[in-house]
């Protein structure tokens, strides 16, 4: 098959979060499997074009919306047998942020994000791809979020009238229901398309324009990243307002667990890690890292258990639960390390653990920002991992925390329930620990029975880890699920 994946972030280019990393490593474990894929991104000020290779592909066209004709280059750069494409325009190129700056996020997101959708729909009759020649029209186009929800809108009103794209289906991937594109109403005008697409059955949402909705009515077949996030978001607890129209199209879909890159968080070849371990001396290896990582931040003594947390200071990844519950594990003597950053509007929880660490000085480190490097010693180091989501689509730092043999500690909500098997040390089966309900209680009790199974069960605790290594969370699994997916949207349009 030959599939256009289209995001408004593909990793190691841009990324600001697991979307960035999923849309960077499906194309490609599909290219591994024979299919012809390419990606579209917008081409942002940040990603440094000599660095990435990034070269220019000489195509040149404009694409329209309501507020003009808009030109674009349109660059290149080839990694793991993937075309990645790049969208050059002032709109993205002039700036560094991806969505935003210190001054809030940009007030002319639906325009930019409507040209990169246009312009993905142009790519396959426009760019040399294959022998000098285009892709042609019989592909599979992938959107992934809001920000590129709009193109099965687009080739529902623009292209199949015109009898383009006939057979082309489209497949829109929801990594964050949380974010759905609403825009006011009065920005309808903006997008060019005819009045009877601001309507309840495709963009307008009470009043507003909502992008990802449009693309849920649109789109042949929709997938999102865990089945049981599949299934949570067709309830009003966890729709974002969106789960009556998502029970309308129930039978479109798809979840599918994300996976991880293999090479890239892999112990035995990590260069961030002091000592590099496989399965075979975990204890070893992970007991070295350790005390490298309590050396490097002045904790001492370790010969007490470490739990760590990597990620975004949000409100949807439990972070007052974990501020709330910090004390508590000072005083069983556990240190926590912490890595992560807020936004402006969340900034409060960084002075919090600030203060925290200040506190607990020989108990609390927390690492305001981000470190590729320190993530990874943080996984290698810690003996739990701490991962408290409020809902969590995917997830992959439990996956990460598991291949480094550290067992997670997470809320048992999306894909955080599907990839971690409840530890039962009677059975000596599972690879971490869970909890159910959204409370700084319920994290605790679950903390206190990995802690206790850390300093009674050690022979149990460690079998937990060495399960959770062996475990296979590559790309393969998830890549068989989006062919299916693909498969079964080309049949919705006569196609294969």
């Amino acid at each position: 098959m030959r599939v256009v994946v289209v995001s408004s972030e593909v990793a190691p280019f841009s990324k600001s979060g697991g979307l960035g990393d999923v849309c960077g490593a499906i194309p490609a474990a599909l290219t591994r499997r024979g299919h012809q894929v390419v990606t579209v991104s917008p081409r942002y000020g940040s990603i440094d074009l000599q660095a990435h290779r990034i070269t220019d592909t000489g195509a040149r066209f404009g694409v329209h919306t309501g507020s003009g004709r808009h030109d674009v280059a349109i660059l290149r750069a080839d990694r793991d047998g993937v075309p990645h494409l790049f969208v050059e325009h002032p709109m993205f190129s002039g700036r560094r942020g991806l969505y935003g700056d210190e001054r809030g996020t940009f007030k002319d997101n639906l325009l930019r994000f409507a040209v990169l959708s246009r312009v993905a729909l142009e790519v396959p009759r426009r760019v040399p791809l294959i022998d000098g020649a285009p892709l042609g029209e019989q592909v599979v186009f992938h959107a992934n979020d809001w920000h590129a929800a709009l193109v099965p809108v687009l080739l529902e009103a623009v292209y199949r009238p015109l009898g383009i794209y006939a057979q082309a289906p489209s497949v829109l991937t929801v990594h964050n229901l949380a974010h759905q594109g609403v825009f006011p109403g009065n920005d309808f005008a903006s997008l060019d398309l005819a009045p009877r697409w601001f309507t309840p059955t495709c963009l307008e949402w009470y009043g507003n324009l909502n992008l990802l909705k449009a693309g849920l009515l649109t789109a042949e077949e929709l997938t999102t990243v865990s089945p049981t996030f599949a299934r949570e978001i067709m309830t009003e607890s966890g729709g974002f307002g969106l789960d009556a129209i998502l029970r309308i199209r129930h039978d479109r879909m798809t979840g599918i667990l994300n996976g991880i890159d293999p090479t890239e968080w892999n112990p035995a070849t990590d260069p961030h890690l002091d000592r590099r371990y496989d399965v075979t001396d975990f204890v070893a290896g992970k007991a070295q890292n350790k005390r490298a990582l309590q050396a490097e931040l002045g904790l001492p003594r370790d010969d007490v258990p470490l739990v760590g947390s990597v990620g975004r200071l949000d409100p949807q990844k439990g972070v007052e639960l974990i501020i709330e519950s910090v004390p508590w594990l000072a005083e069983q003597g556990v240190q926590f390390v912490l890595l992560g950053s807020a936004a402006p509007a969340h900034a409060r929880y960084e002075h919090a653990l600030r203060e925290l660490e200040r506190r607990y000085p020989n108990n609390v480190r927390a690492w305001i920002g981000f470190s590729e490097r320190v993530a990874h010693r943080i996984e290698a180091a810690a003996d739990l991992f701490l991962m408290p989501s409020k809902f969590e689509p995917s997830g992959l730092n439990q996956l990460y925390s598991m291949r480094y043999g550290t067992v997670p500690v997470v809320r048992s909500t999306g894909g955080l329930a599907d990839s971690v098997t409840p530890l039962d040390p009677q059975q000596d089966h599972g690879t971490g620990f869970r909890f159910e309900a959204f409370d700084g209680a319920a994290m605790r009790d679950a903390l206190y029975r990995a802690l206790w199974t850390w300093k009674h069960q050690k022979d149990r605790f460690l079998r937990a880890a060495e399960r959770g290594m062996r475990k296979d969370v590559s790309w393969d699994t998830a890549v068989a699920g989006y062919e299916h997916v693909y498969q079964r949207a080309s049949h919705r349009r006569g196609g294969l």
